[in-house]
């Protein structure tokens, strides 16, 4: 490895197939996709040298998304739109870089500074009586933040308990014929769209079946020096 390496910030968005991929396979995906870009990526040292890379919130199973971030180490740099072509004509559908940002020296991964995620949910056409699970979901949405608090059980590595998840949420409204959420992310507290969904059917008197729904996140955020929630795109510079 060179003395001098830079990191980068890589912005993509994850659809198609590889939404029913796991995280450490889609790791794998990336890191072959360096090696066929040609990319200067920069390695760790030992006896198994791997890329140095790093993934900010991995998405649950047949999640898809718009504002999917990783952090690279590289010995090199070229432009940010030189490496965005690049990485694209080796993707395969309904995944490919959307930008590239070179980070300061000291940024921290992005991984430890995710602060929330927004998604829109909308309603898939294989459930039978989705239509009356829609209306009776939709009806409750202006509704739920009105509740002193919201109640959804939550499943943790020990057990399962009763939590009042109503801090978690930072917006909840009704767009067109779907749902858009803000939920609170990263390491001091991660809400996912699932236990809302939950709550929003226990309030409609249906039951939660997961497969009712499709679940896109829009973006991911970071809370800056003046503690507002930002894109993690804003963290860097994009390289000329």
């Amino acid at each position: 490895m060179s003395e001098e390496t830079y990191k980068i910030r890589i912005k993509y968005a994850k659809g198609g197939v590889l939404k029913y991929i796991g995280h450490l396979d889609l790791m794998r995906f990336f890191q072959k996709v360096f090696k066929r870009a040609g990319v200067d990526v920069a390695y760790s040292q030992g006896f198994s040298p791997h890329q140095l890379m790093s993934f900010a919130a991995p998405l649950a199973l047949g999640v898809t998304s718009e504002g999917e971030y990783f952090d690279a180490q590289m010995n090199s740099l070229i432009s940010s739109d030189e490496y965005v072509r690049i990485f694209n004509e080796q993707m395969v559908d309904g995944v490919y870089v959307k930008d590239v940002i070179l980070l300061p020296e000291k940024a921290k991964k992005a991984m430890s500074i995710v602060a929330a995620s927004d998604y829109v949910i909308s309603f898939s056409d294989e459930s039978e009586n989705i239509k009356d699970i829609k209306d009776k979901v939709l009806s409750v949405v202006p509704h739920l933040m009105e509740k002193e608090t919201i109640e959804v059980f939550r499943k943790t590595k020990k057990n399962e308990k009763v939590e009042d998840i109503k801090h978690g949420i930072y917006k909840l409204e009704l767009r067109d014929d779907s749902i858009y959420m803000y939920l609170a992310a990263g390491s001091e507290y991660n809400l996912k769209p699932d236990s809302v969904l939950e709550a929003l059917c226990n309030e409609a008197g249906v039951a939660y079946n997961r497969f009712d729904y499709s679940i896109h996140r829009l973006e991911t955020y970071y809370k800056n020096d003046d503690g507002e929630l930002v894109s993690l795109l804003e963290t860097g510079t994009r390289i000329e």
